[in-house]
């Protein structure tokens, strides 16, 4: 395909409104692009490599300016680029209105004399990932000259998106879903095969070259590859209240604070790709020493890195930034940051492809090929259970726990409901305590829960008990605080005189017959006590029952209990 006839059509795809019609024009673009079906799929996404893959041009805007006003004449520069670029808002627009028809590029194909017009696609994507893998002394004179000669002779409209696909500015409507849609359309195979066979390769390229010379069976054939990356499975924010009612049992795990990694190993050789699919394997040889120690057989892991102290706690989510990405001084940062990797998940092991199975019989392959690099987990449908894990993970310094469907397959960058981050208490009381209970186990000499009760005009009314987000530490603190507070005991549990508020989040208040307030708090969670507070100045029952009501009113307003997205 002619890169003029890609760009009449990319145009054309432009000007276009409708969805529908746009996936009509990628498809007819697709149908005819020839050999060049690979990179017009990701040109007119305005991508030049697969997404798998990290290579990148490395041209910012100054350089791209320089190569367009050379190829305009003499007597323009970059700051003339530059000022047009102010009035008009669009690197596009700028191109297209330069008189680059009279140049001639001596560089840009290894042939001085060759008519620009005459270009394919192709040729332009080898002239781009020439100017990718151009480095060293002098690159910047080869990537200017490069870019010249591909600007040079061009016609207004091959100027356009030329300049936008070298700043990877495209914008012309056209995404993964829409190139989806035209793949199944322009070679008569369905979308979800489709669909799958992309997050499967996450390369459009070979997914619609595949489609169309072999077609359904072909795209099926399409399996995982040990060192080319997937998008990474996403979760929602949510509650274990939806979890539970939506699969009857959860996995559990903990929610590290650290970076995400995918890891492959083919026997030999260890890749660690970012969430991102960025190729990280140099910045952090202890995580690649790890999986090669660990794996006996090829394996996809999916997992997160997190820096720990010298006794394995967790460090904040800023100490691994400091190791992600870092090219230079591995060895002194890794001296001063410590990475482990957790895997929690196996998308692939000894030549089985696992994306479809359960999210148990995964686990299972996880545990058996990664010792003990695979995370722990529980499978609970006890909303207390799931309490107690959240409050260990917490203690011990992690973010909090995911929720899983122990059912669901693994589906590369989606972010369905099969995946839920415990959602972030968007409220808090300030709660009475007026009673508590004698913990057990390590905590048996003090105080492990606490009765919490809301203000009426007369008295105090329970709405519930809390003993999750405590640590030792604070519960020891809080139990010296509580007992000279104390009125009376019977076996276990202990009535305690008003005079201490806590401030407590929670997930959602719900009606209940349980407590005397009439209401019960949806897995309580303790923030802190409210010093600045007196039993006097705590929540009322009145403002309970206004929460209450506006969250009922919220729900029904949106048709009922749903799954909030997480942006992110």
């Amino acid at each position: 395909m002619d890169f003029s006839d890609f760009a009449d059509r990319a145009a054309g795809i432009e000007a276009e409104e409708a969805d529908l019609d746009t996936v009509d024009l990628v498809a007819d673009l697709l149908e005819n692009a020839g050999d060049d079906l690979g990179a017009a799929s990701r040109f007119v996404q305005g991508r030049i490599v697969p997404a798998h893959d990290d290579t990148t041009l490395d041209v910012g805007p100054a350089l791209c300016y320089a190569a367009l006003a050379k190829a305009d004449g003499p007597n323009v520069s970059a700051s003339d680029i530059e000022a047009e670029l102010a009035d008009t808002g669009e690197i596009g627009a700028v191109a297209e209105g330069l008189r680059l028809g009279g140049q001639r590029g001596l560089s840009a194909f290894g042939e001085g004399e060759k008519n620009a017009g005459s270009r394919s696609v192709g040729d332009v994507e080898a002239t781009l990932r020439g100017v990718a893998t151009a480095s060293g002394s002098g690159s910047r004179d080869v990537k200017l000259d490069t870019l010249f000669g591909l600007f040079s002779g061009s016609e207004p409209t091959e100027a356009r998106f030329l300049a936008r696909l070298v700043l990877g500015e495209m914008r012309i409507g056209v995404g993964e879903g829409t190139v989806r849609d035209a793949i199944a359309e322009a070679f008569d195979v369905p979308s979800s095969a489709v669909e799958r066979a992309l997050q499967v390769s996450n390369d459009c390229g070979l997914v619609a070259r595949t489609a169309r010379e072999a077609g359904l069976d072909g795209i099926e054939g399409i399996r995982l590859r040990v060192g080319r990356p997937v998008q990474a499975m996403l979760a929602q924010t949510g509650t274990a209240l939806e979890a539970l009612e939506s699969w009857g049992e959860a996995v559990v795990e903990t929610k590290f604070d650290g970076v995400r990694i995918q890891a492959h190993y083919d026997g030999e050789t260890v890749w660690l790709f970012s969430r991102n699919v960025e190729e990280v394997t140099g910045s952090l040889p202890e995580v690649a020493d790890a999986v090669a120690g660990a794996l006996d057989v090829p394996a996809i892991l999916d997992g997160e890195a997190v820096a720990v102290e010298d006794d394995g706690t967790p460090r904040p989510f800023q100490e691994v930034l400091r190791r992600f990405r870092r090219k230079h001084g591995v060895e002194a940062a890794r001296e001063d940051v410590a990475v482990e990797f957790h895997a929690f998940d196996c998308l692939h092991a000894d030549g089985e492809d696992l994306l479809d199975a359960p999210l148990e019989r995964r686990g299972e392959r996880l545990e058996g090929i990664a010792g003990d690099l695979a995370v722990e987990r529980a499978l609970s449908e006890e909303p207390d259970a799931i309490a107690a894990i959240e409050a260990e993970a917490l203690e011990a310094g992690h973010e909090g726990i995911v929720l899983k469907n122990p059912a669901g397959p693994y589906t590369p960058g989606d972010r369905g409901r099969n995946w839920l981050k415990r959602k972030p208490d968007v409220e808090t009381l300030d709660l009475v305590v007026t009673g508590a209970e004698w913990g057990e186990g390590r905590r048996a000499n003090r105080f492990g829960t606490f009765l919490l009760s809301v203000r009426t005009e007369e008295e105090y009314e329970p709405i519930g008990k809390v003993a999750t987000g405590i640590t030792d530490a604070k519960l020891r603190s809080l139990h010296e605080r509580l007992e000279p507070h104390v009125r009376s005991e019977t076996g276990t549990a202990v009535a305690i005189e008003p005079a201490v508020v806590f401030e407590v989040g929670y997930e959602e208040i719900q009606r209940s017959p349980t407590y005397a307030s009439g209401y019960a708090l949806r897995f309580p969670r303790f923030v802190g006590v409210r010093e600045d507070r007196s039993p006097a100045d705590a929540d009322t029952l009145g403002r309970v029952k206004r929460l209450y009501g506006s969250a009922a009113g919220a729900e029904t307003a949106n048709g009922g209990k749903g799954g909030g997205g997480d942006p992110a």
